[in-house]
């Protein structure tokens, strides 16, 4: 048995990050455009950052956010609710054998990478990331 047999998450193939990519535009622009048809989800803006597959291609998780920090647990709910009408709207753009199960799971690394900045932009932190009295020059 070769190591990569040991390892439990392996990276994805170029396979799984191509359809990914695929089933990510097709998202959007589906969600985009509503094509389900269905009013609640009229309104909604989302951004899909991101689509993992599974190796067997089968089973999708699709990592989104909404714009402007709308409530991203309803957000949830309703794609949930209407995850099969999602799932068959985006597979009619998709070329593939089979219809991957759609799951949402919301992006949070757009309000992490927000905390970051602003703790990074705090006049105490940034203080001590480039203290005034120290230049480059002085340690020559």
């Amino acid at each position: 048995m070769t190591k990569s047999h040991h390892i439990k998450h392996k990276e994805p193939t170029q396979r799984q990050l191509r359809v990914g990519e695929e089933l990510r535009h097709a998202l959007s622009t589906v969600l985009f455009r509503n094509d389900v048809g269905e009013p609640s989800l009229d309104g909604l803006s989302i951004t899909v950052s991101e689509v993992r597959i599974s190796p067997d291609l089968r089973h999708a998780t699709a990592y989104v956010a909404p714009l402007g920090g709308a409530d991203g647990e309803r957000m949830l709910e309703v794609l949930g609710r209407f995850a099969g009408q999602i799932r068959r709207a985006v597979t009619s753009r998709v070329n593939l054998r089979y219809s991957p199960q759609i799951r949402f799971k919301l992006d949070e690394s757009f309000d992490y990478a927000m905390k970051i900045s602003e703790l990074m932009n705090k006049p105490s932190v940034a203080r001590d990331i480039h203290p005034a009295s120290e230049s480059v020059e002085e340690h020559h």
